[in-house]
């Protein structure tokens, strides 16, 4: 009796039957969310399907790299490493040839990196280019340093 004096009820003990019976408004209410989850999910689909179109259009084919290939290395984030060199403009584009160590998975290679070169060995596939040979005569060929004597005037 006191619970029911603070509380206005009795208290409840153990689970009581669901009360059995027809209720129009909850049934047109399900019908209602039924229908707006279908539309929902219609509309996210045909949005998926857009996106996956033009995304699909940037996206080229994947070279397969395969071990001992000789590829070039991105400077575009090893700007960090190259602060003494020259110019960002001058800087070489991509450094190399490097030689595929290991295929770690369909868009992750390692690479046989010099020490000089101080990044985590394994690099994502859009860092890299597979080197291809210079035709002969169009090699760069290292000039010899020109050593100009001052004179005294």
């Amino acid at each position: 009796m006191p619970f029911k004096a603070n509380y206005r009820q009795d208290p409840r003990m153990g689970f009581k039957e669901k009360k059995k019976g027809k209720y129009k408004g909850a049934k047109k209410f399900i019908k209602k969310m039924k229908e707006i989850q279908q539309k929902a999910k219609a509309a996210l689909g045909k949005v998926q399907e857009e996106m996956k179109k033009y995304t699909d259009r940037k996206r080229g084919e994947v070279d397969d790299y395969k071990v001992e290939d000789l590829v070039m290395l991105s400077t575009k984030d090893l700007k960090y490493q190259m602060v003494g060199r020259r110019t960002e403009k001058l800087t070489e584009r991509f450094i190399g040839p490097y030689k595929v160590k290991k295929i770690v998975s369909s868009n992750t290679v390692e690479l046989e990196l010099p020490s000089i070169v101080r990044i985590y060995l394994v690099v994502n596939i859009s860092r890299i280019h597979r080197y291809i040979e210079q035709v002969e005569g169009q090699r760069k060929e290292q000039l010899a340093l020109v050593i100009i004597e001052r004179e005294e005037e």
